[in-house]
């Protein structure tokens, strides 16, 4: 797989019309779009998906899902139902084994289904807000690691983590489980609210399969440009 191909741009813009701009210029320079929850409540989610698809866009639908087992079973289901143009779909880890099998037993019954990945912890939560505001005693990398295995046994396709995690998850649960890894800055980029970040390079070196990048491409004057610059 060449290097563009595993960029996973975030669509994070307010508007569909602001997002449609960016996969019609993006697309021959990167793997695909993460669509979330800023443009899915904004105008939908069967809109979304049928908008970037016929845009030539593949779809990576973040919605995190977490909710009680039957209610994400449904929500799988819908999503399963909107056809092949979502690529990958993602739901929290922390709700727990029987709503993560319940997630794989929904899509493994739909004709068509996209990748189920869960997120472990956001990259917005470093090791401080892990203990001091969601009471885990237990490391980060060591939670996050923890939170992978348990995706993986309940039958995921992969997980969703910061890239400072990618190299023990890759360890514990071997090649073929996949990692996306959102947190990836350009040396010449800002982090943002993003507080464990990773340039793509290294990145792709810890173990990661994929790599979500907003911003630095997203906001950039000229987003093409920036794309052809995220080796750099």
């Amino acid at each position: 797989m060449k290097q563009q191909d595993r960029i996973l741009v975030a669509l994070d813009t307010p508007t569909l019309d602001e997002a449609l701009v960016l996969v019609k210029q993006l697309r021959p320079y990167v793997g695909g779009f993460k669509v979330g929850l800023e443009l899915c409540t904004a105008v939908g989610v069967p809109e979304v998906v049928t908008q970037v698809a016929a845009a030539g866009g593949k779809l990576f639908l973040d919605l995190k899902l977490h909710d009680i087992p039957n209610t994400v079973a449904g929500a799988v289901r819908s999503v399963c139902g909107l056809g092949a143009g979502i690529g990958m779909l993602t739901l929290h880890c922390q709700g727990g084994a029987a709503m993560l099998r319940a997630a794989v037993e929904a899509a493994a019954a739909a004709p068509e289904r996209p990748l189920l990945l869960g997120v472990t912890v956001l990259t917005s939560i470093d090791t401080l807000a892990l203990r001091d505001e969601l009471g885990v005693a237990a490391p980060l990398e060591a939670h996050v690691v923890a939170l992978a295995q348990l995706a993986q046994r309940c039958g995921l396709d992969g997980v969703v983590a910061s890239p400072h995690e990618v190299a023990a998850i890759r360890q514990a649960c071997g090649p073929e489980f996949l990692i996306i890894t959102p947190g990836v800055r350009p040396t010449w980029a800002a982090s943002g609210d993003q507080r464990r970040t990773m340039t793509p390079s290294a990145a792709l070196a810890a173990g990661a399969d994929y790599l979500v990048i907003g911003r630095p491409l997203t906001a950039a004057d000229d987003p093409v440009a920036a794309a052809q610059q995220l080796w750099v």
